[in-house]
């Protein structure tokens, strides 16, 4: 792509937007007839562009709709759609009168939804079919958990037996015409919206963001990473997930076209048809993709697997040289018909125009970065916590330090510690949390610093470092401390691994529940003369346990000696979020996960030396 310039950019300040509604405002007025979002047709099977000003006409007929529901400023609505035009022209909708939106995630359990909506006490609910009002209704606890919902309207087709005055069809709720949009001038630092925070460790806590918090964010994170207005973004992270809430308000913010993706599943088709120019995911989708690029080439001839090896290695070297933290070397040379053979057809994949790719959500493996990053991949990692709404610091083109999670992006300040805790303040950190004044003093202080309790450090060129996590250390009877999550990762960079927990508290070794690749394990079960079908499983049997362990062994080879897994029970249903152990954005449920295979875990101490 052309070379970008700052001349080329169109930012809107968040002075200037004021609000998230003012934000639309502004942009309108700017680029009425410039092409705002890209959604797929399913009926005619093709994509549709939408200017800013058919986004703006369908804004007016959703407030026109919301008013006549009686709605008050400062009433809680809450929507639980698909990635769509609709989730943007619901959200504008409601803000612009002065409505605190509550995103709730499409793959959440209804209880944990229905406990959201009680909680913020939601009076107005979108969902996308008439299939999630039945889970809700379903409840012992919906008649309790819904009362306050006056109003829920359905984006599909209602069904017959569905007798509940309060369910409408979207298209008999809206007008067909709406008028004039509506801007309620709010304060900046007004409640514009509550978001729930996926409860790896109890009940949801909702997080307020005023306005301020969301555009100063979007507005800072554009300062490290450029977004132009011929930029197209791929939306497929959940719009109920904050990075993925603020890149669409940064899309906003910069004049770019956001096109949202079919599913997860046609990613690969809808990266070809769509070409971005800048990806926002977490650090499991790239993970998937390097183990597919992995496992095809173990498929193959040994020379392919040394090409690519080889072309990793010397992409990655010229990275490191292009940073200044390596020197030239002469192997560089070989690079264009590397790039030829191998690099270049990867991207392709991406749809070849990929500027930036951002991972954000957890951590990313140091060894997946530098796949990428060896292939020309522009991959930047990045940190943050929805109480920071959500960017704290990332990476920059120029400054990329894979192994980091980078500086603090403009207007952000942290400092650490006691306990070497990351402490975080700037406009960007919350409000407080809603209803739980006890919670907010415990993470916030007088003085506006936000506890993160995330363990780091900080390098002496200003490179932030997550060392681990002040609750999820795992405590050995001798002492020694191990970072589960840092374990997990490692052990997951092995393709016959698709899920696992450490565990070991108060033990005098670390044991692994492990959920198998079913297809990579009957393979090797074949070759070493065991059973190939998981089935039903607990502790592994000796000679199931060697093979597992060797294949755990070298992932966590530089860990300290102490940090060695001696024993692993192997786990037949895969963790969920609709088994209850994972959150919705795939955070595995540690308490949760612990308590359902309490039998495994015992066993995997009983009679230890």
């Amino acid at each position: 792509m052309p070379a970008k310039s700052l001349r080329d950019l169109d930012l809107i300040p968040p002075e200037l937007a004021r609000t998230l509604d003012g934000l639309l405002r502004e942009r309108l007025r700017r680029s009425p007839d410039a092409v705002a979002y890209r959604d797929y047709n399913t009926q005619h099977k093709n994509w549709r562009d939408y200017t800013w000003a058919q986004i703006d006409r369908q804004v007016a007929r959703w407030q026109a709709a919301l008013t006549n529901a009686d709605l008050q400023s400062g009433d809680t609505v809450a929507l639980m759609v698909r990635n769509s035009i609709e989730w943007i022209i619901f959200d504008q909708a409601a803000i612009g009168l002065g409505l605190v939106v509550v995103p709730l995630y499409m793959v959440d359990r209804a209880e944990n939804a229905a406990y959201v909506m009680r909680d913020a006490g939601v009076k107005l609910l979108f969902l996308e079919d008439i299939k999630q009002w039945r889970t809700f209704t379903a409840l012992p606890v919906a008649p309790s958990a819904l009362s306050e919902l006056r109003r829920v309207v359905c984006r599909g087709p209602l069904s017959n037996e569905m007798d509940d005055a309060r369910l409408i069809q979207a298209q008999h709720f809206l007008p067909d015409e709406g008028g004039a949009t509506q801007h309620l001038d709010a304060a900046p630092a007004a409640l514009a919206t509550i978001i729930y925070t996926s409860g790896t460790t109890g009940r949801p806590k909702g997080v307020m963001l005023s306005h301020n918090n969301i555009l100063s964010n979007a507005y800072g994170a554009l300062q490290n990473k450029p977004t132009y207005p011929d930029d197209v973004l791929l939306s497929f992270l959940p719009l109920s997930h904050t990075l993925e809430r603020t890149a669409y308000y940064g899309a906003m913010m910069a004049g770019a076209t956001i096109a949202f993706a079919r599913s997860v599943n046609t990613l690969g088709e809808d990266l070809q048809a769509i070409r971005p120019t800048e990806l926002v995911s977490v650090p499991r989708v790239f993970e998937r993709i390097r183990a597919a690029i992995n496992d095809k080439l173990a498929r193959g001839p040994g020379f392919r697997r040394r090409l690519f090896d080889l072309t990793v290695a010397i992409g990655y070297s010229r990275f490191e040289h292009e940073q200044g933290r390596a020197r030239w070397q002469a192997s560089h040379l070989l690079w264009p018909l590397l790039d030829r053979l191998v690099a270049k057809p990867v991207r392709q994949r991406f749809g070849g125009r990929l500027r930036n790719a951002v991972s954000g959500g957890a951590a990313l493996s140091p060894e997946v970065a530098r796949t990428f990053l060896g292939l020309g991949i522009p991959l930047l990692q990045g940190y943050g916590l929805t109480e920071t709404s959500p960017v704290v610091c990332s990476n920059t083109a120029r400054e990329n330090l894979p192994a980091s999670i980078g500086k603090p992006i403009p207007g952000v300040e942290i400092k650490i510690g006691e306990q070497d805790v990351l402490l975080v303040k700037g406009p960007n950190v919350m409000l407080g949390y809603w209803n739980n004044p006890d919670a907010t003093a415990a993470v916030l202080s007088s003085d506006g610093w936000l506890n993160t309790g995330d363990k780091a450090r900080v390098d002496s060129d200003g490179y932030i470092f997550i060392t681990g996590r002040l609750k999820e250390i795992i405590v050995l009877s001798n002492g020694e401390k191990v970072p589960p999550v840092d374990m997990e990762a490692a052990v997951l960079r092995d393709p016959l691994f698709e899920q696992v927990l450490l565990v070991g508290e108060g033990q005098p070794y670390l044991g692994l529940l492990a959920v198998l690749n079913g297809e990579h394990w009957a393979a090797l079960a074949g070759i070493q003369d065991c059973e190939p079908k998981i089935g039903r499983r607990g502790v592994a049997n000796r000679r199931e346990a060697d093979l597992v362990l060797a294949r755990v062994a070298p992932q966590i080879a530089e860990f300290p000696g102490y940090a060695k897994i001696r024993r692993v029970a192997l786990i037949a249903e895969p963790w969920t979020v609709d088994n209850g152990m994972l959150t919705p954005t795939l955070k595995l449920k540690r308490a949760q996960i612990l308590e359902r295979h309490r039998a495994e875990v015992e066993a995997l101490y009983s009679g230890h030396d």
